[in-house]
């Protein structure tokens, strides 16, 4: 057996007390937007919902919301309290920025990890000067005149930073006397495995923010929650906006109607989603590059137009006094205008015209991408054999692309209920109200513009998205089933 040297033993506890860091840095970065833990949480002029990352970046969600406005003017609290209650929020953000830095750098060699242990250190004296920033501001605020209104409390973020900072400081010191100093002439390096890692990491941090953090606000379904007050003011009552949802017969005809036009349009939508391969596939077989590149830039710029200039487009060409009346007024075909916007008739497939008009385009260049990646040397076989234009766009070039229209088409069976709102929304008058409510705009007319039953529309929000897992999983086991290929 080979003897194994007690620095062996040394640096393997130094890689511990490494680990071991590093998770209590993923503990202090995930804290930092968890509103419970939230150290600035001093008083009710911080919003019970907000979190350290939200109060260090936005001075107005501690010292520019109403309640802090009416607390000013009152002479409740002094402009410096929330001025220094902002600064420690912001100073214990940027030691938590400073801790993510700090992970990063411990993922590469000996001398990375050494240069990891100086960054936590400062980010450790930076965070607890924050914290204790904080400490001081709630003395401040617990000396106003009238503590009653200002209802200074010492949350429980303050003792939790004090403490991870500590456990933090405790493995900074005992790896930097358990890790060997690095070889001399040794460069800062990281493995390629973690570089990959860091690139892919800030798009993971976007998808956690933007996807699954909003997931928290899913608890508003089984509170009867009124606008205006906090959560921790309304009461629990379970499952009662789920069983309204089948017992009030309103709501239940109103669910069967958005659900019968969404399912419409979506079908449309999943019927001719093949039209973007068809586009991709003649668009190659242009040879004139200049004309190619024209209607390529011609056809993908309608996606990057809100709707509300496409409705705008829309209102000047199909309106009462728009381009399309004073046509036909003009040729003596009718005598009147028509505002052809307010008719509900038809109005899945005019939804759908205009759809496809706006996305065919970008829905194109992922099979255009496709194509230039079918090997060169099967259209030559295929020539060789006397195959024409057409027979190789058949028999080469729609095969080469079914895997890439498989999987979008999967991606569209799962978002079938989601078919936006912007579209509808500038489209929506009382006239075609029927017809053209979908799932998302009967929700945001139910929670935002009514603004009376939020927690019916937090229920059909988190419904939605339940079925469009399920249905995901379900086209992607169908998939596997009948063409041996999924998703994953």
């Amino acid at each position: 057996m080979i003897p194994v040297q007690k620095d062996d033993f040394t640096y393997a506890k130094g890689k511990m007390l490494i680990a071991a860091l590093r998770f209590c840095i993923i503990a202090v970065c995930i804290s930092a937007f968890i509103p419970a833990l939230n150290p600035a949480q001093l008083t009710v002029l911080v919003n019970r919902n907000s979190s350290l990352f939200t109060n260090a970046i936005s001075y107005s969600s501690v010292a520019s919301s109403s309640v802090s406005i009416r607390a000013l003017l009152e002479g409740w609290v002094e402009q410096s309290t929330l001025t220094t209650l902002y600064a420690g929020a912001l100073v214990s953000g940027l030691a938590v920025l400073l801790l993510g830095a700090a992970f990063c750098v411990s993922l590469g060699n000996l001398k990375m990890q050494r240069l990891g242990l100086i960054f936590s250190f400062c980010a450790i004296l930076i965070g607890v000067t924050g914290i204790t920033v904080l400490r001081l501001t709630y003395n401040m605020l617990a000396a106003s005149p009238v503590p009653e209104r200002i209802e200074a409390v010492l949350p429980l973020g303050i003792p939790f930073y004090y403490t991870l900072f500590a456990l933090i400081l405790l493995f900074v010191v005992a790896a930097w006397i358990k890790l060997p100093k690095p070889a001399v002439g040794e460069s800062y390096e990281i493995a390629p495995k973690y570089r990959l890692l860091l690139m892919f990491m800030p798009f993971l941090v976007l998808v956690l923010l933007f996807a699954y953090l909003p997931l928290w606000g899913w608890r508003y379904a089984f509170f009867d929650y009124r606008p205006g007050f906090e959560l921790s003011m309304d009461d629990w009552v379970g499952l009662k906006w789920l069983r309204y949802l089948f017992d009030n017969p309103a709501t239940r005809n109103d669910i069967t109607r958005v659900l019968k036009n969404t399912l419409a349009m979506s079908g449309l939508g999943l019927a001719t989603a093949w039209l973007p391969m068809a586009f991709a596939i003649f668009l190659s077989e242009i040879r004139i590059n200049k004309f190619k590149r024209g209607v390529q830039t011609l056809t993908t710029i309608p996606n990057f137009i809100s709707w509300v200039l496409v409705y705008s487009v829309a209102f000047a060409i199909f309106s009462t006094e728009g381009f399309l009346n004073w046509l036909l007024i003009s040729l003596g075909i009718i005598e009147s205008g028509t505002n052809y916007l307010m008719s509900g008739s038809n109005i899945w497939v005019k939804m759908w015209l205009w759809g496809t008009w706006k996305g065919l385009g970008w829905g194109a260049i992922i099979y255009i991408a496709a194509i230039s990646g079918i090997d060169q040397q099967l259209y030559e076989a295929a020539t060789v054999d006397g195959a024409g234009r057409f027979k190789r766009m058949w028999y080469v070039t729609v095969p080469g692309l079914m895997s890439t229209f498989f999987v979008l088409l999967l991606l569209g069976i799962a978002g079938v209920l989601s078919n936006g709102m912007d579209q509808y929304l500038v489209f929506y008058n009382p006239r075609n109200r029927e017809t053209i409510e979908v799932l998302d705009l009967y929700v945001y007319h139910l929670a935002l513009a009514q603004g009376d039953n939020i927690p019916l529309a937090t229920l059909l929000g988190m419904s939605k998205s339940l079925i469009s897992v399920l249905l995901l999983m379900v086209a992607n086991r169908a998939s596997k089933f009948l063409r041996g290929e999924s998703i994953v």
